[in-house]
């Protein structure tokens, strides 16, 4: 299989920044081999991240019926005590969560974004191995976390192959809040030669050949300021697995909320803020994801204070859209549409919690929002494909917020002129395909990828009775 050329954007080689982590790597790998891991119970995202090779044989190998998405993370006090500590500490309380207790060593860092080079603390956790029901070929990780000033994480991932080989530790980002200690950034030029990561996402090379990942393993590194006595905090990380099959189109589905169903989610339009700081990917033009985010976080009920946008120039509305366009930058892929960054964004805001998943189908879609949430999704379509639209995409973010009484898709899309008509209503067969499918035409006639019902998901820390329902009806704790 010929791989995507570029992924993302222009690949860069993994080595410059991976010199100055490499001690930090060992010491953590060489403390969770000591000991044996359980297995326990538009026009604006730049294009889709793996494209299998046009013409490959279908890609999932599971039984028909059997789910395709299998999402797993580790969140509760228990889930922190079953991993392996090399310095960390499980805080406990309502919200359990992992931090810095006694540093495991220090390393000395380079960010390939600045140049600067600095000294850090370190302590590190390592999950057990999540062997799943799904044999994946791809996974996403995302996570939600704290890190005040003079801290920072980074995110890494080992799959296993059905051989019983693994991958290498794959760094899936390095990840602060803030932009002042690190350049958030995910690492580009990251392969075996049999899996690659591409942004955000680990995915098989060859799906045809039959190859999967039937487990994984997640590691944390907390970094700290010698002796600042400051610490992040983690209290979600986890990882969708998923194997959906290749598909042009997708069945039909009924609809499932009678009399429909609507939530007053804010409307915000990322085309107001075209030009306005065009070093955070050329403005507002490619802010749908960020968009988008801050449109479901308001919702929640929670918005950045004014001392934290006295950054924006005051002229300019909604300056909080560009709040969050800067603060799910991406350096490396230099964008705002790194999944897991607008996930972990929105769980920066107070008692809120961001995950990246995939749904199978707009049944889910329906529960989430009949039980209050909101959901983000991911989609890329021509223009004629999607009345309505008025444009086209290799890859773009919308909100749904609900369902008319005829089961078309209510949403609130961030590519509309102003804010006044970021509100759409798109018929239900057009968008449903369009989202859940992972083959699709372009312009041009040839055969690229689609998201295959990629989405993000905000909620409360702790949901209501009927959202957790809907929630775990999904597999979501």
């Amino acid at each position: 299989m010929t791989r995507p050329t570029p992924p993302r954007r222009t690949v860069l080689a993994a080595a410059l920044a991976a010199a100055g982590t490499a001690a930090t790597s060992s010491a953590l790998a060489a403390a969770a081999e000591r000991e044996p891991a359980a297995a326990p119970g538009s026009s604006s995202e730049p294009a889709a991240r793996v494209a299998p090779e046009p013409g490959a044989a279908p890609r999932s190998s599971l039984p028909k019926g059997v789910p395709a998405v299998e999402y797993h993370a580790w969140t509760t006090y228990p889930d922190w005590c079953h991993g392996t500590s090399m310095g960390t500490h499980v805080v406990g309380g309502a919200r359990p969560g992992l931090v810095i207790g006694r540093p495991a060593g220090r390393v000395e860092y380079t960010d390939p974004h600045t140049g600067r080079t600095a000294v850090w603390e370190y302590a590190g956790w390592t999950s057990p191995v999540h062997r799943g029901a799904i044999p994946a070929t791809e996974v996403i990780c995302s996570w939600n976390a704290h890190t005040p000033p003079g801290t920072w994480l980074r995110i890494e991932l080992r799959g296993t192959y059905g051989d019983g080989t693994a991958t290498p530790w794959y760094t899936m980002g390095r990840w602060a809040s803030g932009d002042a200690d690190i350049r958030r950034t995910s690492v580009d030029g990251q392969s075996d030669g049999r899996s690659s990561v591409w942004t955000d996402t680990l995915a098989v090379d060859d799906a045809a050949s039959g190859l999967r990942m039937t487990a994984h393993q997640i590691r944390l590194t907390l970094h700290r300021e010698p002796g600042c006595g400051r610490t992040p905090t983690v209290w979600r990380v986890g990882a969708m697995a998923s194997d959906v099959p290749d598909r042009f189109t997708v069945p039909a589905s009924t609809p499932g909320l009678p009399g429909g169903h609507e939530l007053p989610v804010p409307r915000y339009s990322q085309n107001i803020h075209i030009g306005q700081y065009p070093e955070y990917d050329n403005g507002g033009e490619a802010w749908c994801s960020p968009t988008s985010s801050q449109m479901i976080i308001e919702y929640w009920g929670r918005r950045p204070s004014a001392e934290d946008l006295a950054w924006v120039n005051p002229a300019y509305a909604d300056p909080q859209v560009c709040h969050a366009a800067r603060f799910t930058y991406d350096y490396q892929y230099k964008g705002c549409g790194n999944w897991p960054f607008n996930a972990a964004y929105a769980a920066t805001y107070p008692d809120l919690q961001g995950i990246v998943t995939r749904l199978g189908s707009l049944g889910d879609l329906e529960r989430l929002v009949q039980a209050g949430i909101p959901v983000i999704t991911s989609q890329s379509f021509r223009k004629e494909e999607l009345d309505g639209a008025g444009y086209g995409t290799a890859g773009h973010l919308m909100t749904v917020i609900g369902f008319t009484p005829d089961g078309d898709v209510i949403a609130n899309d961030p590519a509309a002129p102003d804010n006044p008509s970021v509100r759409r209503v798109y018929r239900r067969r057009q968008w449903e395909n369009i989202w859940l499918r992972t083959k699709r035409h372009d312009a041009a006639g040839q055969v690229k990828s689609g998201t295959g019902g990629v989405c993000y998901l905000y909620f409360p820390a702790d949901p209501s009775p009927r959202q957790r329902r809907a929630l775990r009806s999904l597999g979501i704790r």
